[in-house]
């Protein structure tokens, strides 16, 4: 079993999903610094100074001890840029990554 485990780590597709996620958790972080600390200062000027991240809908205020009950939905949005960054970069690199098979696969076979 263990001699199995070790050709299952050794092969090519599990080292580049370890190495993509590795990326990837980078990647999200350099996203949500995009979004919080560029994007959202621009979009509060614009709008007056809003900030984002404290948008809520508050259905029942803190009374006590008891926290108040709310949608943030200031947080969504901001997920929900990030995510979409996300998608469209991923996008542009599935896109080149298609252009650059099909340009190799049209060049003349010596």
């Amino acid at each position: 079993m263990i001699n199995e485990f070790r050709t299952f780590i050794a092969q090519g597709n599990v080292l580049d999903l370890a190495v993509g996620v590795i990326i990837g958790a980078a990647f999200g972080k350099i996203t949500t610094s995009l979004v919080e600390d560029i994007i959202n200062p621009i979009l509060g000027l614009v709008t007056g100074g809003i900030d984002f991240s404290q948008l809520k809908l508050v259905l029942k205020e803190a009374v006590g001890t008891a926290p108040e009950v709310a949608i943030r939905y200031g947080n969504f949005l901001n997920t929900l840029i990030q995510f979409l960054i996300i998608a469209w970069v991923v996008f542009l690199i599935v896109k080149l990554a298609n252009r650059a098979r099909l340009s190799s696969s049209m060049a003349p076979k010596e």
